[in-house]
């Protein structure tokens, strides 16, 4: 039985601090069979309420996945402070990044229907050469884009910039061949929605609405901007602690535009934990090790740093997330960012564990790795690569 209720949330834990939970699926730390398990929800509720308080994190919600069930999902604090509005496990967030592993599950299921393949060239995926879209025509002349495919593009090693806007001149550009390094992209993302647009004359908002939001139950979530959103909806916090207005986004974007919130995002992990609507091949291939990631850190996207490091816990490109070699064995993980939102989820295949971590304060990416470290035990999960500013001592 799915642990999430609509209408079964109750009051618990800190009342000044705000906690709003689901019940609880009561686990101890380990089993007879050594498998660990999460801690109990009082546990997790004062850690994560004393973790808020220290790095003045206005609103953060979280969800429990074992063996690929939903066991808890709470949300904390406010999601407008100004109106002192509390943040509930139904409130709508911004998904942020989390968008592309949406996508990317998508995707897979075209790829199982035998309508994609994810090495064919873009070339012989669109009705018209790339550069001959409006969008692309800084390409023109530069016939590297012939070697893009859906696997390249879903790994981040197209070779370009996360996005065109952080050009000196605003022009899209390679920086370096496409599958030859990592690199994150939204760029790559948005070629890949084209083709699914342009050459397969889908409708990826309404694809994404029935193949996965409809799937696993998600009626707070999609893909573009629904006024049922407003009645609760969060506003973002930044490192100043200004808030930033919930932005309605009216378009589409496979690499950023889903709104949701942590009670359908429990659904959507414990499913991709699951696999649930793919073939068991594609959902293996979406968290094999496609592409080692040799770069220092994540951000900025273009830097040529190394950290050999990296090839201890085998960090690599899946597809649409990033996995990693931890000591339970496989495991994977894919954060989404903006300056008022931190999001980070991170699953472990033994298992099937997984926690999922939403915040409308971009602060709460300072807590995450405590976090998750007291959920899911201590892992090899590379925080300092996801977060450069660990590397200047603050955890």
């Amino acid at each position: 039985m799915n642990a999430i209720s609509r209408t079964g949330h109750r009051h618990i834990g800190n009342k000044s601090a705000g906690c709003w939970a689901v019940p609880l699926i009561l686990m101890a730390c380990a089993t007879s069979s050594g498998k660990a398990h999460a801690p109990d929800a009082a546990a997790i509720d004062a850690e994560a309420q004393r973790l808020m308080a220290r790095e003045h994190v206005q609103g953060m919600a979280l969800a429990v996945i074992e063996d690929g069930k939903v066991t808890y999902a709470a949300a904390y604090g406010r999601r407008n402070v100004e109106k002192n509005l509390a943040l509930t496990t139904d409130t709508i967030m911004y998904g942020a990044s989390l968008t592309k592993t949406a996508f990317a599950y998508m995707v897979m299921q075209l790829v199982d229907e035998g309508r994609l393949k994810l090495d064919t060239s873009v070339a012989n995926l669109l009705p018209r050469p790339l550069p001959e879209y409006d969008d692309y025509t800084d390409l023109a002349g530069d016939e590297r884009w012939r070697a893009l495919t859906p696997r390249i593009l879903l790994t981040h090693t197209s070779g370009f910039p996360n996005f065109r806007t952080l050009e000196a001149d605003q022009r899209l550009r390679f920086h370096s061949d496409p599958g030859s390094r990592y690199g994150y992209s939204a760029e790559g993302f948005y070629i890949l929605q084209l083709i699914l647009e342009q050459g397969l004359g889908l409708d990826v908002g309404k694809e994404m609405q029935t193949r996965v939001f409809d799937r696993f139950g998600m009626t707070n979530t999609s893909m573009s901007w629904r006024p049922d959103f407003a009645a609760n909806l969060a506003d973002g916090y930044g490192l100043d602690g200004t808030m930033e207005a919930h932005d309605e986004r009216s378009s589409v974007s496979a690499a950023g535009s889903m709104d949701t919130s942590i009670a359908d995002q429990a659904r959507l992990w414990a499913g991709i934990v699951r696999g649930d609507g793919l073939s068991a091949a594609s959902r293996a291939e979406m968290i094999r090790p496609q592409v080692p990631i040799t770069s220092a850190h994540q951000f900025p996207t273009l830097m040529t740093r190394t950290e050999p490091r990296n090839a201890e816990i085998a960090l690599a490109a899946g597809l649409g997330l990033v996995t990693f070699q931890d000591t339970s064995g496989p495991a994977w993980f894919k954060g989404g960012h903006n300056d008022w939102t931190g999001n980070m989820v991170v699953g472990l295949e033994h298992g099937k564990r997984c926690v999922v971590m939403l915040a409308n304060d971009v602060r709460a990416e300072r807590i995450y790795a405590e976090l998750a470290r007291m959920i899911l035990g201590n892992t090899r999960m590379p925080w300092n690569w996801e977060y450069d500013w660990m590397d200047a001592g603050r955890e």
